[in-house]
């Protein structure tokens, strides 16, 4: 239990060993993998104008850490709309006790609304400008978006999980690795011609990290940023029939280009990367089982039939992989 010491009182006492001074006010924010919560200000001022962040131990090094931090401070000074941590004394990373910590400006917004007008346009547009100041360098510290870690190394976590059911785990073996073979296919047709442009992404683009305000987007939780191809920031922005998912893209990409190029032949790679996402998925849990916010979570992955229905879609996904892109210019 990584965050079984981080009471009330420990999360204020952190703020305000950085100079933060709450005001005693605390609501814990949904979030799985680290905690996080909205903070009142000092004393006279609006409500919930500080965030914290407590990283899950041993997950991200302190490298790591202030790379997210620097990627994220880079794309607020280019004007991006984005959740930048904090400096305190020209520190972004601080520690408390056993936890690492960083602090956010609390920072309002909606739920996005992507069918309205020209809403995935605009979002569009900002992606294509994170894409820019992410294209200027590479991630030295942060992982890629990549076959060997999210598939590979996925499935064998899984396979070593005590959560898969001993029946089921022949089948699994062979539908993941069917998986792969058909990932790894894709991946080399794509860049037989030339390689496929790679850049620091946001990572986990979907719409639990985006909020909406006047302006537009704010790219929020910037935890699992990541090298790869740009297409991986867009792909998750879809959803609904085919028909539904051609209208996104077409105004989602049309706005995209208004400030980067697109290669187009990164449109096969999206039903490869919802594969490895999938195999991803369920080695994140498997993994973090132990943790009892896991289990109130996710519930049903005890249970032998959600590992049948995940199977179903495996092979489905494997279908899916062989079918041609679904999207187009």
């Amino acid at each position: 239990m990584p965050f079984a010491g981080l009471s009330p009182d420990r999360v204020l006492d952190a703020a305000s060993s950085v100079g933060l001074e709450p005001d005693g006010r605390l609501f814990a924010l949904n979030s799985y993998e680290n905690r996080v919560y909205q903070l009142g200000s000092a004393p006279g001022g609006e409500p919930g104008m500080l965030v914290l962040k407590f990283y899950r131990p041993a997950r991200w090094s302190d490298a790591q850490i202030l790379e997210e931090h620097r990627f994220t401070a880079e794309l607020a000074a280019a004007e991006l709309p984005v959740a930048a941590p904090l400096a305190v004394s020209g520190q972004t990373l601080f520690r408390h006790r056993e936890f690492r910590f960083a602090a956010f400006p609390y920072l309002r917004g909606a739920a996005p609304e992507l069918d309205a007008p020209e809403a995935r346009e605009i979002l569009g547009r900002a992606l294509a400008r994170l894409h820019q100041v992410g294209a200027r360098r590479p991630f030295e510290q942060r992982p890629d978006i990549g076959i060997e870690r999210l598939g590979y190394e996925a499935r064998a976590q899984v396979l070593e999980a005590e959560l898969l059911p001993e029946g089921l785990r022949q089948a699994y073996e062979s539908v993941s690795g069917l998986l792969l073979e058909r990932i790894e296919r894709v991946y080399g047709e794509v860049v037989q011609a030339a390689p496929i442009g790679r850049l620091r992404l946001h990572g986990d683009c979907h719409l639990g990290n985006l909020l909406w305000h006047e302006q537009g987007p704010i790219f929020v939780d910037l935890d699992d940023c990541a090298q790869g191809p740009r297409i991986q920031d867009l792909w998750m922005l879809l959803s609904g029939t085919p028909a539904e998912q051609q209208a996104q893209w077409a105004a989602l990409s049309a706005g995209y280009q208004q400030f980067a190029d697109l290669d187009f032949r990164e449109l096969r790679l999206i039903e490869p990367l919802r594969g490895l996402r999938m195999l991803h998925h369920a080695a994140w849990v498997c993994h973090r089982w132990p943790d009892p916010a896991f289990p109130r979570a996710f519930p049903w992955f005890g249970e032998p039939r959600y590992w049948e229905r995940y199977l179903n879609d495996l092979r489905e996904q494997v279908a899916a992989i062989d079918e041609p892109p679904l999207l187009s210019r």
